[in-house]
């Protein structure tokens, strides 16, 4: 690429280059920081959910959740599962898809006055939950992937070269 004649904008341009480049090299320690950080914090929730399923099943039948007991153990394996997986970055982008649905069903059950502000561009209690960070990092690994230091990384490049060594 040439650099225009103008030093002031061939400066602001090479920095702008520069800028781009460390943007590239930090996604995926950032997309580690944040599958470790969270996935993490999912296994400790469901596990904890896991050793004591009975205050999910009482908290669940108090809000008038359907089959409180089915969903309790499906909310606790999800977050321990989705969470270790997340957290090693395997078939993350598959994990997130349950974990994003749920903390929206989180949200749609425990979290109506934030929804509400939500559409009103109020964003205070909807990111205040604390279903936020974990349903951010799940719809941030789904669209962008784990990243290179992920077991999905590692699988992709084994996978890729077993298939150009069987002539595919």
């Amino acid at each position: 690429m040439t650099h225009p004649p103008n030093p002031l904008v061939a400066g602001v341009s090479s920095l702008y280059d520069l800028l781009v480049w460390i943007g590239n090299h930090l996604q995926s320690p950032i997309l580690l920081f944040m599958r470790i950080v969270w996935g993490g914090q999912l296994i400790q929730a469901g596990v904890g959910k896991l050793m004591h399923i009975d205050k999910p099943i009482g908290y669940f039948t108090d809000l008038h959740i359907p089959f409180p007991v089915e969903n309790a153990w499906l909310v606790a394996s999800t977050e321990t599962f989705g969470g270790l997986f997340l957290a090693l970055g395997l078939l993350s982008r598959l994990t997130c898809l349950p974990l994003i649905i749920n903390f929206i069903v989180a949200y749609i059950t425990t979290e109506q006055e934030g929804l509400k502000d939500l559409l009103n561009f109020d964003t205070g209690k909807f990111t205040a939950d604390a279903a936020f960070p974990f349903l951010a990092t799940a719809v941030v690994v789904l669209i962008f992937g784990p990243g290179a230091f992920s077991l999905d990384y590692l699988i992709s490049r084994r996978r890729s070269k077993a298939w150009k060594s069987a002539g595919l």
